[in-house]
């Protein structure tokens, strides 16, 4: 039967149109294909309603279940239906957005008269809520990767999933690249195996749902790689209006710098805000956006009051009211980080603004959408540059998003540290026997290549500590009991259930007022350099250090009117390869003009210098810099190809001009290219080019030139975390992030030492060259460099191109006002330079 003919498709259809409604193709697709028992992905612009597609398919089949039950004449069923369990697992990346989602399905569902809770479970529910939820399963359970991993560390697990109908993965691209994602394919599969094996006759569902991703075949590939499940891909075939405005100086610096322009254009951006309802204003780090409020309350006193500051840092409660007043349009604007990118539809947001290259094409579209967050509305985006050449940068966006040239995200595959999280969550609970798993695990994509002594090297790891821990008690977790293998410990378990997940970062400390009240976190590295007395930021807050008492930072308001602004790990983000393609073909465009782009007409004065003293290198041009100054002899190379994989290319290209003449170095980049700075001549022609920026023998050049085994000694730390290797401390009372750092070396040390084929340690060395290094990306662009002609140019003043990144490496050992006087005097050095000539 056609599910149009139904009385929950019908009931549904009444409902919109009574609110001169009607639903969009994609959507009665989705509910279609739900009905036949299809899995999959549905692919739809933000603000046409993706979240409706699925809801809605579970709901329209469940009021068809309801009305096919027996009545009596009167009309009432017969049957007296006792709390159904839970129908709908709804998994989402953030906690913003599972609020958010919570409010408009309850709505709905009020409206449906569909007689179905909407529970949420994430690190922000409390623990009465969630023992509610432990006697009564709500039909629907918003949860993120952690929170269900949690579940499934529970005795009696297995119950709260015998009514389950669909899981659905809200925004998949989010989570595809990363290790959540792996949680979530794992517990994807549990699930899975656990109601085909009390219910073999129920088809359970597994739906995605993304906007922004290159990928998307792949994508649901890996969400749903179970051949015994029909799937199929939905795609929206509307397409959301788009409108990027960039915000331009006054005039152009001839010698820009990152950061210089921003804080300047600041003015420009107050009619915008009064000018709109709600604008949300995004920055790309959590100091940025600390910086930004404390800027835009200084130029507009009429701000204080209307002006919030939003990210994951801000204590839960002033988020949740944040978000509230956003719903209700109280606040004129709201300066976040990524904390708001996904999903979460605020009506009076009709203005967002983003500060700063976003460096990548997905990202900043996600961003425009939380604008005009309903179909055929027009969202509008600002670009706001921090530097001149990030407008080059805003142009590039624009070509992409009228292209669609979206980025793709890999999955991560052969996680051991979140398997071995896995398995020991699932000893902590029921516990698991072992071939059934191994099955379970097989299916998964992240894990289909695993071989059987890899497997079987995975459980002597969690039953004994493996090859080198043989010894010590405390990393014989799981024993079998039974016939399963069962963590029996209660404090291990105990211990175990509080880090699961895999988001290691340096221990946060609570920030509250000695009067009491909360105002945030603060990461324990940045707090450890502060005196008492001394003055920070947080939450547009200016604040004094008091002390720090049990793991808790006491603070005083300030007099102060500016302060230091906290730094956080992972701050600056890199250009992706989408992006930097792009950009190599804007750099060809600009000066011939053969474009339509005011960002590029505006910034031709600079490029028109950087031709007049260099050279602007075509999309199938290679150009070098040689430059001599009096600090000494610089080698200023232009790949654009982001920031991380310069970091690498330029070791890399300093290692192999080494090998033949004894020469030192200093390495500074940024996402258009690197310098190398040494006190001797650097030699350089065509031919030295080729041979230094070859792929050939790239694995064993990238090992001697950047010391690859630190960098996997870096990353150890955090798969130690996820893993359990270490204990990372109790609420309130974490390990010393030094102390987690030297215990991580240390078991880095033993294994390299005397066990050679821990999979912990090869995991660390692929995360360090996949993830961190980039080799197959930083290859590709040497294959590029290869075939492209070379440019050099020698010259003895810095160019419009290479200031920026000499900037940068000034940057980091000079305060910011050294920094702006050596600035100055290279400017005006450069000038004079100019001017003789």
């Amino acid at each position: 039967m056609k599910l149009e003919n139904s009385k929950g498709y019908k009931k549904v259809i009444k409902w919109l149109k009574a609110s001169k409604k009607k639903p969009f193709k994609f959507q009665t697709d989705a509910w279609q294909y739900y009905a036949e028992g299809y899995s999959g992905l549905v692919n739809a612009p933000t603000g046409f309603g993706k979240t409706f597609s699925l809801f809605l398919a579970v709901a329209i089949d469940e009021m068809n279940i309801l009305e096919a039950l027996p009545k009596n004449p009167t009309g009432k069923k017969l049957v007296k239906r006792k709390p159904s369990g839970l129908k709908l697992i709804w998994i989402t990346p953030l906690r913003a957005l599972a609020k958010d989602l919570a409010r408009a399905m309850a709505a709905v569902c009020k409206e449906l008269e569909l007689d179905w809770h909407i529970g949420v479970r994430n690190g922000d529910t409390s623990q009465s809520e969630k023992l509610k939820q432990k006697k009564q399963m709500p039909e629907v359970l918003i949860i993120t990767p952690e929170s269900i991993h949690l579940l499934l560390s529970q005795k009696n697990y297995y119950a709260y999933f015998d009514e389950l109908k669909c899981i659905v993965v809200d925004e998949w691209h989010e989570l595809l690249g990363s290790k959540r994602g792996v949680m979530t394919e794992l517990g994807i599969s549990r699930i899975k195996s656990l109601i085909a094996k009390r219910h073999p006759e129920k088809l359970l569902r597994i739906w995605g749902i993304s906007a922004t991703i290159g990928n998307i075949e792949q994508a649901m590939e890996v969400l749903v790689p179970y051949p015994d499940l029909l799937k199929t891909i939905i795609k929206a075939d509307i397409e959301k209006k788009i409108d990027i405005r960039s915000i331009l100086p006054d005039h152009i610096d001839l010698l820009p710098w990152a950061g210089h322009l921003g804080h300047k254009l600041a003015h420009k951006l107050l009619p915008i805000i009064h000018k709109s309802k709600t604008t949300l204003i995004f920055t790309n780090t959590r100091r940025q956006a600390e910086l930004w409020y404390q800027t835009l309350l200084g130029l507009d006193d009429n701000l204080a009051g209307l002006l919030a500051i939003h990210h994951g840092s801000i204590d839960y409660e002033l988020r949740n009211w944040i978000e509230d007043t956003l719903h209700s349009g109280a606040l004129k604007a709201v300066i976040s980080t990524s904390s708001l990118d996904l999903g979460v539809d605020f009506k009076p947001v009709d203005t967002v603004v983003q500060i700063g290259s976003p460096k990548g094409v997905a990202r900043f579209l996600q961003r425009a959408g939380r604008s005009g967050h309903s179909p055929y509305e027009t969202s509008v985006i600002y670009f706001l540059p921090t530097h001149a050449l990030e407008l080059v940068e805003a142009a590039a966006i624009k070509e992409a998003a009228k292209t669609f040239n979206i980025e793709s995200r890999d999955p991560v595959v052969m996680a051991f540290d979140v398997l071995i999280q896995y398995l020991v969550t699932l000893a902590a609970g029921d516990g698991f026997e072992e071939s059934t798993l191994f099955f379970e695990v097989k299916q998964t994509h992240a894990f289909n290549e695993l071989l059987p002594q890899e497997w079987k090297w995975v459980m002597q790891f969690i039953t004994t500590g493996g090859k080198s821990l043989i010894a010590y008690n405390e990393f014989s977790k799981v024993s079998l009991v039974e016939g399963l293998w069962k963590v029996e410990s209660k404090q291990i378990a105990m211990r175990h259930r509080l880090h699961i997940g895999t988001i290691v970062s340096d221990p946060m400390l609570k920030v509250k007022f000695i009067t009491g009240s909360y105002i945030g976190m603060i990461e324990e590295s940045f707090i450890s350099r502060m005196k008492v007395g001394s003055s920070f930021t947080l939450a547009g807050r200016v604040l004094d250090f008091v002390m720090v008492k049990e793991m808790t930072v006491l603070v005083r308001k300030s007099n102060l009117k500016r302060a230091i602004t906290p730094s956080w790990m992972g701050g600056r983000m890199s250009l992706t390869a989408n992006l930097g393609s792009i950009l190599r073909k804007k750099y060809n465009e600009t000066l011939d003009k053969s474009h339509q782009d005011i960002e590029l007409d505006f910034i031709y004065p600079l490029f028109e210098r950087q031709a007049k003293v260099s050279h602007v290198p075509k999309d199938d041009e290679f150009l070098i810099e040689m430059i001599d100054t009096k600090d000494g002899y610089h080698l200023f190379a232009y790949p654009f190809e982001g920031r991380q994989i310069h970091e690498i290319m330029a070791a890399l290209i300093a290692y192999r001009l080494g090998k033949t003449k004894p020469i030192s170095f200093s390495i500074a980049m940024n996402d258009y290219g690197f310098e190398l700075l040494s006190d001797q001549i650097i030699p350089m022609n065509e031919a030295e080019v080729k041979r230094l920026f070859n792929p050939e023998n790239l694995s064993e050049d990238i090992v001697a030139s950047i010391n690859a085994t630190e960098m996997a000694r870096r990353k150890f730390r955090a798969i130690a975390c996820i893993s359990g290797l270490m204990f990372q401390g109790f609420p309130g009372k974490y390990v010393n992030n030094k102390h987690l750092q030297s215990s991580a070396s240390l078991f880095f040390s033993v294994f390299s030492d005397y066990d050679k084929y821990n999979l912990l340690l090869r995991q660390a060395y692929d995360e360090a060259f996949y993830q961190q290094i980039e080799e197959p990306r930083l290859a590709a662009a040497l294959h590029r460099i290869q075939s492209s002609k070379i440019i050099i140019v020698k010259s003895d003043r810095y160019t419009p191109l290479c200031f920026p990144i000499k900037v940068d490496s000034l940057r980091e050992s000079l305060s910011s006002e050294e920094l702006s006087q050596r600035i100055e005097k290279m400017t005006i050095e450069t000038e004079k330079k100019n001017n003789k000539k």
